[in-house]
């Protein structure tokens, strides 16, 4: 089976649509950048490195600091799928991602979002 499309895309442009989708629905960059530090162990120089050099998607979670443990208690639909019953550890962590842009964008409180 080929391999998902979005495992070879740049990071960068992926992180840039997720920017532009919170910032139509009022949030910042800084929160964009919150969610993604949470989720993947990333500071903000680690974040901006992988950035700058256009690492892909694979490559940006592979090299994560470190996945937060806490990225289970994630739990809905993302694009019709369950994000807790996606066999692929990296699809799932992709979703994830998702999910966290998601609720933002709907307003939900950052300490909701983050789960604490």
């Amino acid at each position: 089976m080929a391999e998902h499309r979005i495992y070879s895309m740049a990071f960068d442009k992926v992180y840039q649509a997720l920017l532009q989708k919170l910032e139509r629905k009022g949030r910042t960059k800084a929160e964009v950048d919150a969610v993604i530090h949470w989720l993947t162990g990333y500071d903000q120089a680690g974040l901006q490195t992988q950035l700058d050099q256009a690492a892909d998607v694979r490559s940006f979670f592979e090299d994560a600091p470190e996945l937060t443990p806490d990225r289970r208690k994630i739990t809905g639909v993302v694009c019709g799928v369950r994000v807790e019953e996606i066999e692929d550890p990296l699809m799932q962590d992709i979703r994830y991602l998702d999910k966290l842009v998601d609720e933002l964008a709907r307003g939900k409180a950052m300490e909701k979002v983050l789960r604490q």
